[in-house]
């Protein structure tokens, strides 16, 4: 303890890999007087009992990325720092034995090309080939990776550490944290105490940035300073077998449809699977004592025994799974999981305070790209690879529940293995938050999705009998015809949107503030409504947001429902005062040619005010902010009214718009309306590695700002996918129909360069459309080719936006 300085750069809490490697990376980018401590030995809370899996292809392509520089970073240890971290560099093989498995690995497959990841795709001799001692008999086909391996979780750690301390970062065995001091919502300094218990006494390290790294006691850590972090601790267990001259180059194993894994270890086999009932371990002092393991339960690792040993028969010899004696050792440890299955990384609601943790079972695979990514977020300001969906602040207050996030990480947990179709819903811990209007949604039979905690509508019944093509694969899955009537109505007279998930941020404070982080001029008079994107200083797009001024000094930023406490935090830490109202108000959009017919029956005041303007208005008897803003490219409204109003709101515009020809309408509706309009997605279209230029949004930049950005080498374009046959004609009604959903491949001249960001079918228009990043000088009229399906679809690239390109019936004067 008296070795400890009085004072730090940064503090790393927790002595796993994720801990060493954020320290080792912080260092690498100058900030050497950095201390690490770990209340027992290195290693020793969740990272020694690790399996030690290194598989690069994940869901997203920052996640592949960060695993790709891991397993780049990994063989580079030893020549580093002398040690040996463990690195079997075997490859690995991932199997499907359902047509539905084949699908995935087929999309994947499609998706590694623009990674730049080898890959192979294997049929069942080829599978067999690489691994004899498998029975393939049910395998349809397998990925090969031969970047794939695994790691020694202990000698990794080490190895990390020792990079550390030669790059000058200071490391501390032994201590406990005891607390995290906070003033005026800033992290102060770090309270630390001996566990020798030679001095009693507690030691402060001042210090203003704190890395949160403890595993499944990182939940724990940020209470001590009053952050909430969603770590729920679950115990996963693994077996090794007795050695039975396994070959050390066996490529590590993935069987998803049969939930288990396995490798080789000192000539046995390590089997793991992840069981349909798992347990969380309930505890107020998570990894208080070096190594935890729990008692072997072999019953519920009874379903993965029994999978492992129909894939590898010589298993037999081994029993039948139920004497851990007859293993060389059984693991059944504590994992750190969240709701969602992703990990936990960035600042928390406390400035200064930073988490790591959460890796749900593959943090060893991203041990490097977390230091990275963390490191260079927390020196440079931002992260050189879009890590939103790994960013703590996705989830909001309502995930403070623990309950909540106990309900959503077993749901993650029992589903790791499965596969997830795009617009899939999972049910665990809902309904949750709920618009004004829900009872009216659930009344009319809607169909729900989740987002945030908010239930929120993805389609309405079909009331029509017509037949409609549904899309083929996995883009018809989730999937109805009403999204086509939904859609259409909003054509042809108007659409009715709950949108009261929205994120609403009022802001207080001078306009100059808010306009160094805004693209777009604010200065603007009162009743404005401006698009804009907020830039980080490299010009990425760090959110797409509409702000309404309010008055001289106060402003109503509206984004995505999940984006809201990412971008409050975005400008607290610029100095802007912000309050989240998403919760005070109600939105309901009401869009269509015949929305000034609906909406002028019922008020008395003037709907005249232009495009990109807001007025407070009454709408029967409830009050309205009106704003002229749409993101389906049709005339109309967003309706904003204190949430006691809004049903009488919903209730009075459904009243007023069913006579003319006025649907309620869904998510799913709304993102093909918008897709044929060309509107961004932030997270998809538009992401912090992306700029307007490059994003297309160059209008939406004044023009000083607008020079200021780096040169584009890349441009998101508008793509219409060829479907053989008349779509415009026949509406799309005829046939099956390709449509992309997001990662795609794309072609150009036969060769791999970009990748869908997102994609659908516009049924106005009636054809497939997908966005993607091409080079400036595909223009349109050029061609390329996406792989859609598992072959290979020609497009054509078009000029944007695809529907009504003037945009006449936006600025449309209905009452002229």
């Amino acid at each position: 303890m008296s070795q400890l300085p009085a004072d730090a750069r940064a503090v790393v809490i927790g002595g796993g890999v994720a801990g060493c490697s954020v320290a080792y990376h912080l260092a690498r980018l100058g900030w050497t007087d950095v201390i690490l401590v770990e209340r027992h030995d290195l290693t020793e809370g969740t990272t020694w009992h690790s399996a030690g899996f290194v598989g690069q292809l994940r869901s997203t392509v920052t996640q592949t990325r960060m695993i790709m520089y891991s397993a780049g970073l990994y063989p580079e240890l030893r020549e580093l720092t002398g040690l040996d971290p463990g690195w079997h560099g075997v490859g690995g093989l991932r199997l499907a034995t359902t047509p539905e498995r084949m699908e995935e690995l087929l999309r994947q497959a499609g998706a590694v090309e623009t990674y730049g990841l080898d890959l192979e795709l294997l049929g069942p001799g080829g599978t067999l080939d690489r691994l004899p001692l498998l029975e393939v008999g049910d395998v349809l086909g397998s990925l090969w990776l031969p970047g794939d391996g695994w790691l020694d979780p202990a000698r990794l750690g080490h190895a990390l550490a020792e990079g550390a301390r030669r790059l000058g970062v200071r490391i501390f065995t032994g201590v406990e944290v005891t607390g995290v001091d906070v003033h005026d919502g800033r992290v102060t300094a770090v309270r630390l105490r001996s566990q020798d218990g030679e001095d009693g006494g507690e030691h402060v390290v001042r210090t203003e940035t704190v890395v949160d790294a403890a595993g499944a006691a990182a939940g724990v850590v940020g209470r001590m300073a009053g952050a909430d972090i969603p770590i729920v601790p679950i115990k996963h267990q693994y077996v090794v077998t007795p050695a039975s001259g396994v070959p050390a180059d066996t490529p590590t194993v993935r069987d998803p449809d049969n939930i288990v894994y396995f490798r080789e270890e000192d000539g046995g086999i390590l089997v793991g699977g992840y069981i349909r009932s798992p347990q969380i371990w309930d505890t107020g002092r998570p990894l208080s004592e070096p190594r935890t393991l729990f008692a072997p339960d072999m019953p519920k690792f009874r379903e993965s025994w029994d999978s492992a040993v129909r894939r590898v028969p010589s298993l037999r010899s081994v029993g039948d799974g139920d004497d851990p004696a007859a293993f060389r050792k059984v693991v059944h440890g504590p994992e750190a999981f969240t709701p969602d299955g992703e990990f936990l990384l960035g600042e928390t609601e406390v400035a200064g305070l930073w988490v790591a943790a959460g890796f749900c079972v593959h943090g060893l695979a991203a041990a490097g790209g977390v230091g990275k990514v963390m490191a260079e977020w927390i020196v440079e300001g931002a992260p050189e690879y879009d890590v939103f969906r790994m960013d703590v602040r996705r989830f909001g207050s309502y995930a403070r529940s623990a309950r909540w996030a106990r309900a959503r990480a077993l749901d993650s947990y029992s589903t790791y293995y499965d596969i997830v179709y795009p617009g899939e819903e999972r049910t665990a811990a809902r309904p949750l938050r709920r618009s004004p209007a829900w009872v009216r949604h659930e009344a009319l039979g809607a169909s729900f999705g989740e987002k945030a905690g908010w239930e929120r509508v993805n389609w309405y019944p079909p009331t029509s009998d017509e037949d409609v093509a549904r899309p083929r694969g996995w883009a018809g899955r989730v999937w109805s015809p009403a999204i086509r009537e939904e859609c259409l109505a909003t054509r042809d007279a108007a659409g009715l949107f709950d949108q009261t998930s929205f994120a609403k941020l009022e802001i207080s404070g001078s306009v100059a503030d808010l306009e160094r982080l805004a693209g777009n001029a604010l200065d603007r008079p009162v009743g404005s409504v401006v698009y804009t994107q907020l830039l980080d200083r490299r010009g990425g797009i760090e959110a797409d947001v509409t702000v309404t001024r309010l008055a001289e000094d106060r402003f109503r930023l509206v984004t995505g429902t999940a984006f809201g406490a990412h971008d409050a935090a975005l400008l607290r830490r610029h100095g802007l005062a912000v309050a989240d109202v998403t919760s005070a108000y109600a939105c309901y959009c009401l869009w269509g040619p015949r929305a000034y017919e609906i909406l002028a029956s019922l008020t008395d005041d003037d709907l005249t005010f232009g495009y990109l303007r807001a007025a407070e208005i009454s709408v029967g008897h409830v009050p309205v902010l009106a704003q002229r803003v749409t993101f389906v490219g049709e005339f109309g409204w967003e309706l904003y009214c204190p949430s006691e109003y809004g049903l009488t709101l919903w209730d009075s515009l459904m009243a007023a718009g069913l006579p003319h020809g006025m649907r309620p309408a869904g998510y799913r509706a709304l993102d093909s309306l918008r897709l044929e309009k060309g509107y961004r997605v932030w997270g998809l279209d538009v992401t912090p590695e992306t700029t307007p230029l490059e994003a297309g949004l160059g209008f939406a930049v004044r023009p000083e700002r607008r020079a200021a950005l780096p040169r584009p080498h890349t441009a998101l374009r508008c793509l219409v996918l060829d479907d053989g046959r008349d779509g415009e004609r026949d509406g799309g009604r005829d046939g099956g129909r390709d449509v992309c959903l997001g990662g795609e491949p794309v072609r150009l001249d036969g060769r791999p360069v970009s990748r869908v960001t997102s994609g659908g079918f516009g049924h106005r228009v009636g054809r497939s459309i997908a966005y993607a990043y091409l080079p400036l000088d595909v223009h349109p009229g050029g061609r390329v080719d996406i792989g859609v399906n598992g072959g290979r679809v020609g497009a054509t690239v078009v000029r944007e936006p695809f529907y009504d390109p003037d945009g006449l019936r936006i600025k449309a004067e209905p009452w002229r």
